[in-house]
């Protein structure tokens, strides 16, 4: 929540306060895309845009109701968004698995609508899967976790269909990257679950 009120005022500034219409990633021949939340976006984005295969990465809003919406809209917790990230990747490169498994690695998903101090439906856990292949993975790769009792409460992680994603404004794209001493709660997280997703990694 903190980081909240810290960027509506930066966007309330730069007078930007509107989202834009679904602006999904165009993905060329050969290539795939993937959706996740976990938290702030700008330290998701940060981390998979590191990952070797990642072609690109935007943030913005996903899993809600309301259209075209903002930062303003999705910070009330009321649109049904979370802050997500869309990814298109090589999958010669990098396996879907492999993106699994790094976001498992770098957030709670114990923490029901919520990322250390970022509370709020749009910090929430998620997998918005875009064919029925990733489905499958992300269900197989949290139904592995919870089978070898790796967190210490239950998996709250949603998966769910990919629908419309909303790109959220310039000032979040990128936003480490442009400010590498900003906020950011993700860490790395116990080295079992690599161990334990070995046989997804490579999916």
């Amino acid at each position: 929540m903190r980081r909240g009120w810290i960027f509506l005022l930066a966007i309330l500034l730069a007078g930007d306060l509107g989202g834009v219409p679904p602006s999904g990633a165009q993905v060329m021949e050969g290539q795939r895309k993937a959706t996740f939340a976990a938290g702030c976006f700008w330290g998701v984005e940060k981390i998979f845009s590191k990952v070797p295969g990642v072609i690109s990465t935007q943030v913005g809003y996903t899993g809600g109701d309301l259209r075209d919406p903002g930062y303003y809209d999705v910070t009330t917790g009321k649109t049904g968004h979370a802050e997500a990230i869309e990814i298109i990747y090589d999958p010669a490169k990098v396996s879907y698995g492999e993106l699994l498994t790094v976001f498992w690695q770098w957030h709670d998903p114990t923490t029901p609508n919520r990322q250390g101090p970022d509370i709020g439906s749009q910090y929430r856990s998620a997998i918005f899967f875009h064919d029925e292949t990733q489905r499958a993975l992300a269900e197989q790769s949290k139904r592995l976790l919870e089978e070898a009792h790796v967190f210490d409460g239950p998996i709250v992680t949603e998966i769910a269909p990919a629908g419309p994603f909303y790109r959220a404004e310039e000032v979040h794209q990128q936003y480490l990257e442009k400010n590498p001493f900003g906020y950011c709660s993700h860490k790395i997280g116990s080295p079992r679950i690599r161990d334990v997703l070995s046989e997804i990694a490579v999916k």
